[in-house]
């Protein structure tokens, strides 16, 4: 029987959560292993914003549960923060672990996606492919297996029928060869109660995931998705956002909604060891009753506070609480990257 035949479907981000999900970074896996020092920095000041609105679950390999609650539970925090001994090569939990289905009934169950490091591109990745089981198996979540590749970052959900995702990573050979579009959209379909895909051509330039839409898209309700925009024609991302806007602009939701755009301007582009920086607010992260934000300084703390400013008016009821996006930009990631909600009902 699949999910969407026994009512599971995929709650919104922003549905409550029990908690949510870090993982530990791992320095033999970095892109820069010189920076560790900043990224393991950056890791705990995620967790203790975090933690501000909601409990954590951290994941570590096997041997650092000692160092690491000692470090972690040096500070006072309102939720408690659960120390969790998996191993693991990389520390991008959206990308490998579980994403939770609910039933109205109240069943609860993971949905176990096959994962290969972003089209093979970071080996190894044995460990990785086997986090989303070991963590349902900790919390006694009954696991689903998807016959397909894909990562957590690759989706958006509205909670309401309707999922956004991107045609250059879920179509790309590198992950799903033998699958049409069709075969792909009946599996996201089928495992995640969905009953419309709105497809997205491209994400980000220089984004190494081959375009997640969790860059340059979001829902922010029903029926209403956040873009990020560029105006500079000089600037590829600004063709990019244009096609995008254009499908958007041309298409209702599952509920036959037009989507209306709330467009965020990206920040000023920066380059790092030679490549194009993957900046975007949209990789920001619902928890309970606030947002993190990541936010760049420097010549983008302009539209930083247009980011901050168009979130805190959209969610009037939210605290958003930016964090320094810069110290782990450069691994290729940020805050949605890095983290994973379990939502609220999940622990039977």
């Amino acid at each position: 029987m699949l999910p969407a035949d026994s009512g599971y479907s995929m709650p919104a981000e922003w549905h409550p959560h029990q908690r949510s999900l870090v993982s530990w970074p791992v320095k033999e896996s970095m892109c820069h292993p010189e920076d560790s020092e900043q990224v393991k920095t950056w890791y705990l000041n995620l967790i203790l914003a975090i933690s501000e609105f909601e409990p954590v679950a951290v994941i570590v390999n096997p041997g650092e549960q000692p160092s690491i609650a000692e470090l972690i539970h040096h500070y006072k925090t309102r939720h408690q923060i659960e120390i969790l001994s998996i191993a693991h090569n990389d520390a991008w939990i959206r990308d490998n672990g579980p994403t939770i289905v609910m039933a109205q009934n109240g069943g609860v169950a993971g949905i176990n996606w096959s994962f290969n490091a972003w089209g093979g591109k970071y080996e190894p990745w044995d460990l990785d492919d086997a986090v989303a089981p070991s963590i349902l198996m900790h919390y006694a979540i009954q696991r689903l297996d998807a016959p397909l590749v894909m990562e957590g970052g690759s989706i958006h959900t509205d909670g309401d029928g309707t999922l956004l995702t991107t045609e250059a990573c879920l179509l790309n050979p590198n992950r799903n060869p033998k699958l049409s579009k069709e075969d792909i959209e009946k599996h996201l379909i089928h495992f995640l109660g969905v009953s419309k895909v709105i497809w997205l051509k491209h994400g980000l330039a220089g984004d190494e995931t081959d375009g997640h839409v969790d860059n340059i898209a979001c829902f922010a309700a029903p029926g209403k998705v956040l873009m990020q925009i560029c105006d500079d024609p000089a600037d590829e991302n600004t063709a990019i956002t244009r096609e995008n806007l254009a499908i958007l602009e041309h298409i209702t939701d599952a509920k036959g909604r037009p989507i209306e755009v709330i467009p965020i301007q990206q920040p000023p582009r920066q380059d790092r060891y030679g490549k194009r920086l993957t900046l975007s607010y949209l990789n920001f992260y619902f928890v309970n009753g606030g947002i993190i934000l990541p936010v760049f300084g420097g010549t983008a703390s302009e539209t930083d506070q247009q980011a901050i400013g168009i979130l805190s008016s959209l969610y009037p009821d939210r605290i958003v609480r930016p964090i320094d996006g810069m110290p782990i930009i450069a691994e290729g990631g940020n805050v949605h990257c890095t983290t994973q909600q379990m939502p609220e009902g999940a622990i039977l």
